[in-house]
């Protein structure tokens, strides 16, 4: 996506309001040039707090309006006609609380007339007094590198038939194949030519040793459609179990409809696609990385996918942002963030971002954000959207409080990640080959977290093979695809696109492994840690000399020869590659993260709650639960199952214990609060 650096500072001074104060005027959005693509005809508007009671009079908090009840703005809808007015984010009952408390219940989004620009409507509603940002709703483009290569089913019967010598942890079909999972050094070699190194993988499988997923641990994939039904994917695939799957109704309340697996963003339906002719099959490759079916005999293993046991294999929830040629704008990006946060999930997967603030402005146009505060000046809604999930996902009483959202660094081969994954408080992924040096696409240097395998297929080009007319051995990455991509539902794709759903996969393994000790981790310390010097590999040492390649041109072969220096990337791939077993010892270490403590419990009167105190517990599906309340007057508890079911009563205060099999006593809190207010 281009950008313009230029940040609109002086707006129409003569414009007719009386409510227009200088210090408003400043509060929108970098203007895009000519040659940027976003939305026609509409924009966001962030009101001011004064005017929030009036704006939910409108009815615009739960519906589409034409008027606002704001007297100033509702002159402006009539000077610029046929104007829609609605709330950015849904109303979610459960979390309406801290939606207000961060601001982004105040974020509309105004659809206006095509008689005036963004650019002219945008200056207007700046220029209010009642106004404190304006933003405008970009179109978001993919960062797809190319077409995934698909598998056909003769090829994927060959390829299972055929194994390296390695000692599969899982029984998964296509394991073999898999270098950025378990690289021996061997599987790229012609004419003595070796282009890959032992151990240039995400080193995994002793990770596996101690979790393989964990079901409490939900990746939002934000991305095309995840082909939610594909034999490898299925049962890993996240389930909101207060829906039925019925499309016109919102049972959990949470403002979306038919949620069942995620949400449609794009088309505004809990129905999810990725059938369109125009899809690339990218949202299910990824989903595949991170958390394919392992061991169940058939296609891939992925990072996180569990072990084949029961409650084993980290969930993806989908939240779909694109669908196939239809563009899709930061309405849908913003909301995703914001629905991931509020419905369990605690890593953001975003396989897309901006072009780079270095990027060649004659191959990429006008180049993207230079600087973090060029981006949260230029792109508001997304910075509070962003935030927002960082804050709030997560749980004080869960194994994270916070989440961590990863992007991808970006394909221009530019020395900047793009943003917004270059922000200091996200994870951005550089991508690598299978022998530790840079991949010749990705993105580098500043704003970059971590390195991990992306596939690169320029470099390994000429190692397409004849026999089997399959790019299987080029050195890109191997996942699941939708059957109207692949006939086998397998196949390769490459870009730091690849790259990123690795690093998601080995935070979402950290987490697992992090429920399984029982441990409270504060986001920030988990992005601390992922990229701390002892928890990755170190690449630094392969960046010297040149790479050479051939740089493929679709239908004309490739062009020989080119070359590409390394030294530049020395020190500017991140910390090291993404190293999973590595990570998980980080996780394990005495001096980092607390041990979870049974939570304290606010309940309102005749309210009941239900606590799984297995979770709280090493082990504690294997113990038992006594609890004591205190005062029983106020609140009570019984056994319900494999729950504590808390009782409550009448308002009050009152302490308790919880008494385990294992001689552990731990004391809580009970607050029961009036129906009508609180205490």
């Amino acid at each position: 996506m281009r950008y313009s650096r230029i940040v609109v500072a002086l707006l129409c001074a003569t414009m007719a309001f009386t409510s227009c104060v200088t210090e408003e005027i400043t509060n929108i959005a970098q203007t895009p040039s000519q040659g940027d693509s976003y939305a026609g005809g509409e924009i966001f508007v962030k009101f001011s707090p004064d005017v929030a009671a009036l704006l939910e009079e409108s009815g615009a908090v739960r519906s589409q309006v034409t008027r606002s009840g704001v007297s100033s703005v509702d002159e402006l809808l009539d000077i610029i006609g046929g104007v829609e007015l609605s709330r950015v984010f849904p109303v979610d009952a459960r979390h309406e609380e801290r939606t207000v408390r961060d601001g982004l219940n105040l974020w509309y989004i105004v659809r206006f007339s095509s008689d005036y620009s963004v650019e002219e409507v945008s200056r207007r509603f700046a220029a209010l007094g009642e106004v404190q940002k304006v933003d405008i709703n970009r179109t978001i483009k993919r960062a797809n590198r190319r077409k995934a290569m698909p598998l056909s089913k003769a090829q994927y019967e060959q390829m299972q038939q055929t194994s390296r010598a390695l000692q599969q942890p899982f029984n998964d079909a296509l394991y073999a194949r898999q270098w950025n999972l378990e690289n021996d050094g061997l599987l790229f070699t012609k004419d003595d030519v070796v282009k890959s190194k032992a151990g240039a993988d995400v080193q995994v499988v002793e990770a596996w040793k101690k979790s393989a997923g964990d079901s409490s641990v939900v990746v939002a994939v934000l991305d095309e459609g995840v082909y939610v039904e594909h034999p490898d994917l299925g049962n890993n695939i996240w389930v909101n179990d207060d829906e039925n799957g019925a499309l016109n109704e919102d049972k959990d309340g949470n403002g979306y409809t038919g949620d069942k697996h995620g949400y449609n963003f794009v088309h505004d339906t809990g129905k999810i696609t990725w059938n369109d002719y125009y899809d690339s099959g990218h949202g299910t490759h990824v989903a595949g990385t991170i958390a394919a079916v392992n061991n169940n005999g058939i296609g891939v293993s992925s990072i996180a996918g569990g072990d084949g046991s029961a409650g084993s294999g980290v969930k993806i929830m989908v939240c779909q942002i694109f669908s196939g040629n239809i563009s899709t704008g930061l309405y849908n990006v913003v909301r995703a963030m914001k629905y991931a946060a509020d419905n369990g999930a605690v890593v953001l997967q975003c396989s897309w971002g901006y072009v780079s603030g270095a990027a060649n402005e004659y191959d990429w146009g006008e180049a993207g954000f230079a600087s973090e505060e060029e981006w949260m000046a230029g792109s508001p809604i997304e910075k509070e959207a962003l935030d927002y999930f960082i804050n709030n996902a997560g749980s004080p009483n869960g194994v994270v409080e916070g989440g961590i959202a990863v992007f991808a660094a970006g394909n221009e081969c530019a020395a900047m990640a793009g943003y917004p994954g270059a922000a200091e408080y996200c994870v951005s992924v550089a991508a690598t080959s299978a022998d530790f040096t840079p991949a010749t696409y990705t993105n580098y240097g500043p704003g970059t977290t971590v390195s991990a395998p992306g596939g690169d297929q320029d470099y390994y080009y000429n190692y397409y093979n004849e026999e089997t007319k399959a790019y299987g051995d080029v050195g890109c990455i191997l996942s699941t695809l939708p059957y109207h991509i692949s006939e086998s539902g397998y196949g390769y794709m490459e870009g730091t696109s690849m790259a990123c759903p690795h690093v998601s996969a080995v935070v979402a393994l950290g987490l697992s492994y992090a429920t399984k000790l029982r441990k409270h981790f504060k986001a920030e310390e988990i992005r601390e840690l992922l990229q701390a010097a002892q928890s990755v590999t170190p690449i630094d040492e392969y960046m010297t000399g040149y790479k050479s390649y051939s740089r493929y041109v679709a239908d004309m072969g490739p062009i020989l020869p080119m070359q590409m220096p390394l030294a530049p990337f020395k020190g500017q791939m991140g910390s090291g590659q993404v190293n999973a077993t590595k990570f998980l010892a980080a996780i394990g270490g005495e001096e980092v993260g607390t041990s979870m403590r049974f939570p304290n419990l606010t309940i309102k009167v005749g309210d009941s709650v239900a606590v799984a105190p297995a979770a709280y517990f090493v082990d504690g599906e294997k113990l038992s639960y006594e609890v004591v309340v205190a005062d029983t007057t106020i609140a009570t508890c019984n056994k319900s199952g494999n729950k504590l079911l808390f009782n409550a009563l009448k308002s009050g205060v009152t302490s308790a214990t919880i008494k385990v099999s294992n001689g552990e006593e731990q004391e809580f809190v009970i607050t029961v609060r009036k129906s009508d207010g609180w205490l």
